[in-house]
């Protein structure tokens, strides 16, 4: 028997335990540690705190492109049903035009019936009997509003305040306003149902003006479930690292050529940060200006 094994032979579960408790304790105050207190002070993704202590934790918003009109559901419509299968009174549409509308148009009101619910008298549609139940608990917004009737002109004014794409959308504003605490995942995610894309595309979730690293990461249900963070095929991770780290090379290299930009932070995170999943929100090149 070596000395070393007359050694280990010598160590009682009790002095491992008692020395390897220390390890384990590290490891615990590591996961416990508040990580912001490392956080690099320019990162665009820290946690920034409200104006006003906060009651959400998280926000799910479900935008339903295609699901029944709310004309059907909660809109109620007393007016337009009045007016069912007539023609549209002359001056609502003098001096406007639209597409796909030619001659005098005629107005189709709800065939369901409304009826109000719960102490705020809310007007309820009977397609959804489950919902009159909860009038009390859930807010209708009827203020909102907007002559966008077109899919995609429509999708887009909904997702960002404006028909014509290049605006932030309502998740790009919230991650640049309040940032993440989540540092292995992106602050504002997608996910979409169905068999494609929105009629307003990707500008659904864009980040318009505001630097892209707060532009929605779409999630896949096919495939890789985020694009581009998995290793190439036939690539293993140490030849990936160098060719992140040649990227950043060059990267650097035509940053001190032309000088930094609002974007050349976003995207050379996005390219050769460590942690490209959180930091990822497009595939684009990640020179300026390739």
């Amino acid at each position: 028997m070596s000395k070393q094994d007359e050694v280990l032979k010598a160590i009682t579960r009790r002095h491992f335990f008692a020395q390897s408790g220390f390890g384990i304790g590290a490891l615990a105050l590591s996961a416990l540690l508040n990580e912001n207190l490392f956080a690099e002070p320019d990162d665009p993704m820290k946690p920034r705190a409200p104006h006003f202590p906060p009651k959400a934790k998280r926000i799910i918003f479900l935008f339903m492109a295609g699901a029944p009109s709310q004309l059907d559901m909660f809109d109620y419509k007393p007016k337009l049903k009045e007016l069912n299968e007539k023609n549209i009174p002359e001056e609502m549409i003098k001096g406007e035009r639209f597409a796909f509308i030619k001659g005098i148009p005629q107005l189709l009101g709800s065939p369901y019936e409304f009826k109000p619910y719960g102490l705020s008298g809310a007007y309820i549609s009977q397609l959804l009997p489950r919902l009159q139940e909860v009038a009390d608990e859930i807010a209708i917004v009827r203020s909102m509003y907007t002559d966008q009737f077109n899919h995609a002109p429509a999708q887009i004014f909904m997702n960002t305040g404006h028909q014509i794409f290049g605006r932030p959308s309502m998740g790009s504003w919230l991650t640049y306003g309040l940032g993440s605490e989540c540092s292995d995942l992106p602050g504002f995610v997608v996910l979409i149902s169905g068999v494609g894309q929105p009629d307003g595309g990707k500008s659904c979730w864009s980040s318009g003006f505001i630097p892209t690293v707060y532009q929605g990461v779409e999630f896949r249900s096919q495939g890789e479930p985020v694009l581009f963070v998995s290793n190439p095929q036939g690539m293993d991770p140490s030849q990936r690292r160098r060719s992140l780290d040649a990227l950043r090379d060059l990267n650097q290299m035509q940053l001190e050529r032309i000088g930094a930009y609002r974007e050349s932070p976003s995207r050379f995170m996005r390219c050769t940060g460590p942690n490209p999943a959180r930091y990822l929100s497009r595939t684009t090149a990640c020179l300026p200006g390739a």
